[in-house]
This record gives structure tokens, C-alpha cells and sequence, in this order.
């Protein structure tokens, strides 16, 4: 009995390419079909979480938003990998950047990533879990950025589960002098979900806010303006 379509995916089987974008907001996702992709297709639309297949140089690419946090592209990803064939899901998502290195619109390429959330222990190892990216999409990134003139910074990120600090523990400090870039809440759930499927997986993410100056981006830009992520990942798709 075949899994497709699946709960969350209503499309047949082959509707995917081999390499999916994929942003959390659906209207990014949309964005990028539309402004990227030659003959985009509509091939999911459960939920309203748009799945887009076309064509970008003569390359096959899909891209289909995650939703927000870890449960959510953790189905999803799971999804793709598991049952509709996919090999490569790249997250082009907004992150907050955590020291001043880092400006509005800056593009970090997440090397691997810390985390405050419960997800890897579904995965049954008794001890800490460090998922890393795909080596190989990484170097693709590095270069297709020189190539196009783009900034991008790799470096380790962290994914929490909480958008909002409800307490009087705050991880930003202890995060700062690790040196991490910036922090999200997709990448960690993706990265595991890579690793158990044998799959590859990278998280560029473009600074839409800093918890060092307090600085914020709009909703409307960080659908529509944060394209140097954008074509550095169809660039390597």
C-alpha cells in the first residue's frame, strides 16, 4: 500500500523534484514560484501550505513551506524524505542574529545547530545529538555566494522551541560566547531528520532581527526581499 499522498501532502507520486526550497510562510514559498520558476505547478495546497514544482536554468526544483518550529518541518521533511523521493531540502528561512557582526539582511549558512528543544529523542541516542548540515550543499552555497557576489557567513546557529522568553532564564549570553550567529526554530528538526534518511539538508537563513540592537524587519519584506538567500539556494539545487 503506497503512503502517497500523505497526510499533509496531497500530491502523486514524482510531483517533487529531487531538491526542495523551503521556507516556513507559505507566501514565500509562492514568491519564489512565481518570481523564479519557469512552468511553476501547484502541487500541494493542504492547509494552505503551498508546494510549487518548475523549472530554474533548466533545472527541475520544487519549493514548499515548512510551517513555524520544529513539529512542523519535522512532518513535512519527514514527508519529502521518506515517501516522495526528495534527497536535498534546503530551509531558506529569517533568523535573529545574536552579535553585532551580523546585519539586517545578512545571509548565514547554518554549519550545525544547538538547540533547547526535546525533538532528537525520538531518535533513541542517550546523550547529546549535534546535526550537522550536508558538507556537500554547504560548499555549493559558499560558492554559488562568490559567485554571485553575495556575503555568506557559515558558523553554528540555534533552533529553540520558544519565540517567546515566558521566564527569567535567558540562553542568549551563554549562546553568545559560543559563538553562535544567530537562532531559529526550523534547522535542528530538519537536520536529524536528514541524518536518520540517509537525506541532505541546509539551512541558509537571512538576519530579519537582532537581539544585539533590537533592529526589525516587516512581515512584507521577509516574504519579498530577502532573494540573495533565494538564489543562492536555486543556484545549488
Amino acid at each position: 500500500m503506497s503512503n502517497i499522498p500523505t497526510p499533509h501532502i496531497n500530491a502523486p507520486e514524482g510531483a517533487f523534484a529531487r531538491t526542495v526550497l523551503m521556507p516556513g510562510d507559505p507566501l514565500r514559498a509562492k514568491f519564489i514560484a512565481e518570481n523564479f520558476l519557469e512552468d511553476a505547478q501547484l502541487v500541494n495546497n493542504v492547509r494552505g501550505v503551498h508546494g510549487y514544482t518548475g523549472q530554474y536554468k533548466g533545472k527541475r526544483v520544487s519549493v514548499m513551506a515548512s510551517g513555524m518550529g520544529m513539529p512542523s518541518i519535522g512532518i513535512y521533511s519527514y514527508e519529502l524524505f521518506n515517501f516522495y523521493g526528495v534527497d536535498n531540502i534546503i530551509r531558506i528561512g529569517s533568523a535573529g542574529a545574536m552579535t553585532d557582526k551580523l546585519k539586517l539582511r545578512d545571509v548565514v549558512a547554518a554549519m550545525s545547530t544547538y538547540t533547547d528543544s526535546n525533538y532528537g529523542a525520538q531518535f533513541g541516542y542517550r546523550g547529546t545529538l549535534a546535526p550537522c548540515c550536508s558538507y556537500a550543499l554547504l560548499r555549493g552555497a559558499v560558492e554559488a555566494a562568490a559567485r554571485l557576489g553575495y556575503n555568506l557567513v557559515p558558523g553554528p546557529i540555534a533552533s529553540h522551541d520558544g519565540f517567546y522568553s515566558q521566564g527569567d532564564y535567558n540562553s542568549t549570553p551563554i549562546l553568545q560566547k559560543l559563538g553562535v550567529l544567530c537562532v531559529e526554530m526550523e534547522a535542528y528538526a530538519l537536520y536529524l531528520n536528514a541524518a536518520a534518511a540517509g537525506k541532505n539538508a541546509l539551512a541558509l537563513l537571512t538576519i530579519s532581527d537582532s537581539l544585539v540592537t533590537g533592529e526589525s524587519l516587516p512581515a512584507e519584506e521577509r516574504q519579498t526581499t530577502f532573494t540573495h538567500m533565494m538564489e543562492i539556494a536555486l543556484e545549488i539545487a
